[in-house]
């Protein structure tokens, strides 16, 4: 086989890759509605665990229960972080689970940040920050990374694991946040997620 016909193949493969993990990630429009009015649920932790991950040590600092719509969804799988965090999701809840609206909202990530634009507020801005956030996803073992890899923008998902803070030996450290009432660089909440559900509206 020549190597042009080996190049069009594999070019032909990446496409067809590529259409098939669209399909599977096309967003879902849920009706109009707050489809998941709480807030995230936290209880901090005095002395927290330590979990081994690789060359990298997670230390728990709270147990964290979510149940929220899925803004946006941003895959890694380049990158020293991309092994330990492969997937960030930007969650909403409260009127930041509305598809009315969310219809006002421009929402991208990029970067391991989560980013908004809108011409009009439909809501006010600090609601806005305070019911979304962007939320790196370290599954805790292969059978939840798999269904983190199912999931799909406009979902309501229910989450449960812990709050993480991460660390190596040479002095590398990434800390979660604490709360959702922070913004900008260091907001965003490293969750070692346990466990992973679909919740219909």
């Amino acid at each position: 086989m020549s190597l042009r016909k080996l190049l069009l193949g594999a070019v032909l493969l990446l496409v067809l890759l590529g259409a098939m993990s669209h399909w599977r990630h096309r967003p879902l429009h849920p009706l109009p509605g707050v489809l998941a009015p709480d807030a995230p649920e936290q209880v901090d932790l005095d002395h927290g665990a330590q979990l081994q991950r690789g060359d990298v040590t997670l230390t728990t600092r709270a147990h964290f229960d979510i149940t929220a719509r899925v803004l946006s969804r941003k895959d890694y799988s380049w990158g020293a972080d991309a092994d330990l965090i492969p997937e960030d999701l930007a969650l909403g809840w409260g009127r930041m689970s509305d598809s009315d609206v969310l219809a006002k909202i421009d929402i991208t990530q990029s970067d391991r940040f989560y980013y908004w634009h809108v011409k009009e507020f439909p809501i006010p801005r600090r609601e806005i920050e305070t019911s979304s956030a962007n939320m790196h996803m370290i599954p805790a073992d292969a059978g939840v990374k798999r269904e983190l890899e199912q999931v799909r923008q406009g979902q309501i998902i229910h989450i449960e694991g812990f709050l993480v803070d991460a660390s190596r030996v040479d002095g590398w450290h990434w800390n979660t946040s604490m709360t959702r009432e922070d913004t900008g660089a260091g907001a965003c909440e490293l969750v070692y997620v346990e466990s992973l559900g679909i919740v219909k509206p």
